[in-house]
């Protein structure tokens, strides 16, 4: 994987989304017209990591269901920051907290069998959502995730400890849904009165 360091950038997803090829992962610590999901904006201020990265879809465990990847790679910073002493939690479907703020969230798009996988972390500070518990240098840190993710664990062993992380957290949605009492399915969905869902939204 080709790492390209860029001082400021827009988007770092929408940058490969123009410049698409393979292997590459694109970072800045200032992104200044971030993406988030379902359309929202992400703020990102100055000091903090953001970044994206290509690979084809064809390099994923072949267990993996498509509609499952931004939990996959999610999961994965999740539990790397756990190990580095961070205290920070996964929340369904894309999202990672701090003390009920959140520091850090996944996007991921598929263009021509490509998934850009984009990842916003409040590493240093932020003064509209939480920041990250632990001090790591950024470039470290996003060596450290690919490195991970470049061990390609299978789904059913993300799965696993991702479903007894999912109903061990208190977390409540916005219509004042408990997620621990709601079903967690095998690709990453939920079923509330017997509808599924891959978001809240």
């Amino acid at each position: 994987m080709e790492i390209i360091y860029f001082k400021s950038l827009p988007s770092t997803q929408l940058y490969l989304l123009e410049n698409l090829s393979l292997h590459k992962c694109i970072w800045t610590e200032y992104q200044t017209n971030g993406i988030g999901s379902r359309g929202n904006s992400w703020i990102g201020e100055k000091g903090n990591l953001f970044f994206s990265f290509s690979i084809s879809k064809f390099e994923l465990p072949k267990d993996l269901p498509l509609q499952s990847i931004s939990i996959y790679f999610m999961y994965i910073l999740k539990s790397l920051l756990n190990r580095l002493g961070s205290k920070v939690e996964f929340k369904w479907p894309n999202d990672l907290f701090l003390k009920n703020n959140k520091v850090g969230g996944v996007i991921t798009n598929i263009k021509n069998d490509i998934i850009i996988v984009g990842i916003g972390l409040n590493s240093y500070k932020s003064s509209f959502f939480g920041s990250l518990d632990i001090h790591i240098e950024n470039r470290y840190l996003l060596k450290l995730y690919l490195d991970e993710v470049l061990k390609w664990e299978s789904w059913e062993s993300i799965f696993y400890k991702y479903k007894k992380d999912f109903y061990s957290t208190n977390f409540v949605t916005s219509e004042g849904i408990v997620l621990k009492d709601v079903i967690l399915n095998k690709d990453g969905s939920i079923t509330i009165n017997n509808e599924r869902k891959f978001s809240l939204r």
